[in-house]
This record gives structure tokens, C-alpha cells and sequence, in this order.
């Protein structure tokens, strides 16, 4: 892997060079200065990036941040998912995953028992989280929620839950008539340990009443992340683009999320998601290019200075397109085995059954010479896989684990 020194004066190396480049304009430049110098860009040049940045310019920057962040190490976690139902009471036109009451039968709605069945499956493996996030129903409400995570911690207490988003949790507090911070310290109290990205979307009012009309609001979403991180709890952030957004809706929502996260530190981790058109509302639109999604994530990383890590979800978008984005800003990249997870499959991603073992993931990171740390869900090091010898593992008789995805 690279020597630390070497690694930072060849990134200094890469920047100089654009500062130097006479075809630069002036605009760019002034961003790539402000990179250079940990200045924080504005919205302005954020969507100036998006509509005049090339590729190649955009990279060189977030690589630039990533490795400075973390030099070349790629973090992953092993997990497992557990969706309750996939039937919703909301209509999103993007998704590809839900079954409205009137077509129950097509879904899936697991009992508390169904879940807790799940988790005893995973008995004496080494994963490290529960990622637990589905579709709203009434059955699915405050009582079941707190049963579950208590439940999930009397029988195995180590096991981190990271679990439902403000969309499920603005729904079951709404339910119960009590405020959301009654309701995320009674889910706290009951085992929650973090919160997933999900249900942000795109915050924008006008098409965010397009895409995702019922659902809890910008402010809503963002209040229910801030009352979790003032619980001393951690959580993600996601953004879907790609479909009927445009740059300035884009800028906007990571806008809003820099700013909470000035106020309160707790998100630690951002993940773009890229719209797939397969089997939903929107199957009409042509979705972005790979180039688009590069952009995406550089852009991300260049804007979101106080976000710890940027994460590429590799089943989304492809094998090949999650390799290079490790030089594009991102740090943090997932794989999955037996599919525990039907979101993104159902949408048309790019694999239709995604598989990928631990060494396979390993050998994915080290194919474009990244050092890959498979980590907890807050970044606390599990396992350096720099030099991990999987043949001893064969040779004690050792089925590996797969890796699970996470959000």
C-alpha cells in the first residue's frame, strides 16, 4: 500500500498542477485553491462544479479530500438487513420495492417472531449490525418497534441496531400521539444504536411532493436526525438523484445537511443513491450516465467538508463503476451475498443477484490499489485486510462470512 509521505506529495503534485493550468477559468480555479487550502466552497461554486467541472478536474479535487481523509483505506462492514414488510401505506413514484395494501398478497409482513428468527440466524457469526428498515403499516407502530429492538438486545446484546427512518418514525410517533423526542428516547432506551440514511430523497418541497408525496418533509427528516444526535447517537444521510431533480435541488439538499451537521456532528456517513428506473412510476425517465454518477460522488465529497466518509453502495451501480469512484471522493464501499435486501434489486440495479464474499471484496478494493479495513457501523477497526491470507481459512475449515450491504 502507500507510504503516507509519498501519497500526500503526490496528491500536493496533482493540485498544483491545475492551479498552474492556463485553460483553467478563473471560477475553477478559485474552487480548486479553496480544496487546496481546506477553505469551504459555497453553493455557488458547488453548482458551478456541477454544470462547468469535467471529470478528470472534479477528480483529481476529490481524491485530493478522500485521501487526505484517509489515505487509501476503503471501509466495509458485515451486516445483515431485515425488512418487517415491503407493503406501504406511501405511494412514492421512484420505488420499485413497496406493494400498496390493495396488492398485500405480492408483499411480504413479517411477525416479531419472523424477525427474531432472522437474528437467531445469524447466531455465531461475526456480524456487527442489524440494518432494519421497511415499508409503513399501522401493525408496525411504536409497541412492535420497542418489542423488537428489546428483544434483539436480550439475545444478543452487541449486536448494533441501526434501524427505521424519520419516513417510519414521523409515521409510528404520529400514531401514538407523542413528540419525536418522546419517541426516539424510547426507542433509544429500547436499543437503537444509529439511524440509517434512508427516506431523505430529495428535500426539496415541489419535488419532493412529486416523487414522495405523504411522507414526513425536509424539516421533519432533519429534525428526527437532530434529536438522535443530540441523544449521542450517530446516523447517515442518502440523497436519490437522477431522476426529476436538477443541480440546484442537488446543492440544496447537501446545503441543508452541511448545516445540521455544523450544529451537531452526528452524521457520519453520506451516500448518494442513484435512481433506477426498473418497475416503478418513473420507468420513463433514462437514467444517469456513469460519468454522471462519478460527478456525483466527487462533487459530494468536495462540497460535504464536515461528512467523515462518503459511501458507494457497488449493487447499485455496478462493480466497475464503485472501483473507480474510489477516485472519486469515495471511502466506504459494501457487497452482498445473500441478498438480504430487495430496495435496490427490485429497482433494476446493476446486479440482479448480488454476491460478492468477503474475499472477493477485499480483492475488489485491492484491484485499484485500495487498503481495504473492514470496520463497525461508527468506524472502529475490525479487521486490516492489507495482507489477509484467506487460504487459512480453507485450510482451518473456515466458511467466510459474507458481506452484507448497509446504508
Amino acid at each position: 500500500m502507500s507510504n503516507p509521505a509519498n501519497l500526500t506529495l503526490f496528491m500536493d503534485k496533482n493540485i498544483n498542477l491545475l492551479l498552474q493550468d492556463e485553460t483553467l477559468d478563473n471560477e475553477l480555479k478559485k474552487t480548486a485553491l479553496k480544496v487546496k487550502n481546506k477553505e469551504r466552497i459555497s453553493n455557488e461554486d458547488a453548482l458551478y462544479l456541477f454544470e462547468n467541472g469535467n471529470l478528470g478536474f472534479l477528480g483529481i479535487l476529490a481524491n485530493y479530500i478522500r485521501e487526505q481523509k484517509h489515505s487509501d483505506k476503503t471501509y466495509f462492514n458485515r451486516n445483515f438487513h431485515m425488512e418487517p414488510t415491503n407493503v406501504c401505506l406511501y405511494t412514492c413514484t421512484f420505488c420499485s420495492y413497496s406493494r400498496l395494501i390493495k396488492k398485500r398478497t405480492e408483499g411480504w409482513e413479517y411477525s416479531l417472531e419472523d424477525m427474531m428468527e432472522i437474528v437467531k440466524s445469524y447466531d455465531n457469526k461475526p456480524v456487527s449490525e442489524v440494518h432494519i428498515v421497511g415499508g409503513v403499516l399501522p401493525q408496525y407502530d411504536f409497541d412492535f418497534y420497542i418489542n423488537l429492538f428489546k428483544s434483539i438486545k436480550a439475545h444478543r446484546p452487541e449486536l448494533h441496531i441501526k434501524g427505521l427512518t424519520p419516513v417510519e418514525y414521523h409515521y409510528i410517533f404520529k400514531k401514538a400521539k407523542i413528540s419525536y423526542e418522546e419517541g426516539m428516547k424510547a426507542m433509544v432506551k429500547a436499543g437503537l444504536d444509529s439511524m440509517p440514511g434512508g427516506g431523505a430523497e430529495i428535500f426539496d418541497a415541489e419535488v419532493r411532493n412529486k416523487i414522495a408525496k405523504g411522507k414526513c418533509n425536509a424539516e421533519q427528516w432533519l429534525k428526527i436526525h437532530e434529536i438522535l444526535h443530540n441523544l449521542g447517537k450517530r446516523s447517515n444521510a442518502t440523497m436519490l438523484y437522477g431522476h426529476i431533480e436538477n443541480y440546484e435541488n442537488r446543492v440544496d439538499h447537501m446545503s441543508r445537511l452541511r448545516d445540521l451537521q455544523d450544529k451537531t456532528g452526528g452524521f457520519q456517513t453520506f451516500i448518494p443513491l442513484k435512481f433506477r428506473n426498473k418497475n416503478n412510476e418513473l420507468s420513463h425517465l433514462t437514467e444517469v450516465s456513469s460519468i454522471e454518477d462519478l460527478k456525483n460522488y466527487a462533487i459530494s465529497r468536495i462540497y460535504l467538508d464536515n461528512f467523515e466518509h462518503l459511501k458507494a453502495y457497488w449493487p447499485m451501480i455496478g462493480r466497475i463503476t464503485a472501483q473507480l469512484s474510489l477516485a472519486f471522493g469515495v471511502n466506504d464501499i459494501d457487497g452482498t451475498i445473500d441478498d438480504t435486501t430487495k430496495i435496490y434489486s427490485m429497482a433494476g440495479s446493476e446486479e440482479k443477484s448480488p454476491s460478492l464474499s468477503t474475499k472477493q471484496l477485499v480483492e475488489l478494493i485491492k484491484g485499484v490499489n485500495r487498503h481495504p479495513i473492514e470496520r463497525d457501523t461508527i468506524y472502529n477497526v475490525i479487521q486490516d485486510f492489507s495482507d489477509y491470507d484467506f487460504s487459512k481459512d480453507l485450510l482451518n475449515g473456515f466458511l467466510e462470512l459474507p458481506v452484507v450491504n448497509n446504508s
